[in-house]
């Protein structure tokens, strides 16, 4: 469990969702899960981006203020974005599972997105919790393009159970984080034998008053990967089938 009493949750409430496109329903392993999809105004890169929320036991949902920024941050970047909430949180159907079952659900996710979005590269964030099963679903689908790890909590879950991703990876880690301390995900990172690019920012585990600049953070690190937008972009389309 994590160490944090429960009155300290995984909020995100207070955030104007503007960004929110239709609310869909996937086919899970445990049943339907709830997802929500954000879009720019063109899709300007053929690229989808899935977005895992933290940790379901301490409040943890698709509307968490990161897992929002995250997504609003691939909007901008011109990628629509889907989140959903695991199995058991929200409208979604089940029981928590400790990561094993939760890894099943992005894994269904992600054959969802690809029916709707057929070869589309999938970039895959989560953060904390959503980290944690980010990590293991890439390392499991060669569809994942692109992994985000956002505070990824190495003191608390076992990340060797899966090995190292293959697909291009960026770890975003606060250097004043209460919860999944710096030096630790360092030592770990530098333990393996593939190295992820780094963003280490001023910032504590639920980036109080720091989501601005982790959203500047990651546009400025894809933009310049990322290159020039597709002149000829269409407006974005809806993840149901008309």
């Amino acid at each position: 469990m994590l160490p944090i009493d429960r009155s300290h949750l995984y909020d995100g409430q207070e955030l104007a969702l503007e960004c929110v496109g239709e609310a869909v329903e996937i086919p899970g392993p445990a049943g339907i899960l709830e997802g929500l999809t954000a879009c720019p105004e063109k899709e300007t890169r053929g690229i989808v981006a899935v977005i895992l929320h933290p940790h379901p036991l301490y409040g943890g949902t698709l509307n968490n203020k990161v897992v929002h920024y995250l997504s609003r941050t691939c909007n901008l970047l011109g990628i629509p974005s889907l989140r959903f909430n695991f199995r058991g949180v929200g409208k979604s159907a089940g029981r928590y599972d400790a990561g094993r079952g939760e890894v099943e659900d992005c894994l269904a996710v992600l054959d969802w997105v690809t029916e709707r979005r057929p070869g589309f590269p999938i970039w895959l964030a989560g953060f904390s919790f959503g980290a944690f099963v980010a990590y293991q679903a890439a390392s499991r689908d060669a569809r994942v393009e692109r992994l985000l790890t956002v505070a990824p909590p190495i003191n608390l879950f076992d990340f060797s159970v899966a090995p190292v991703p293959r697909c291009p990876w960026t770890v975003v880690q606060g250097q004043e984080d209460e919860l999944v301390p710096a030096k630790e995900v360092s030592a770990w990172l530098e333990s393996l034998s593939v190295q992820p690019a780094r963003i280490d920012l001023p910032a504590d585990h639920f980036f109080h008053g720091k989501l601005t600049l982790l959203q500047n953070a990651l546009l400025d690190r894809f933009q310049a990967q990322l290159g020039e937008e597709n002149q000829h972009a269409k407006p974005c389309r809806a993840f149901s089938p008309a």
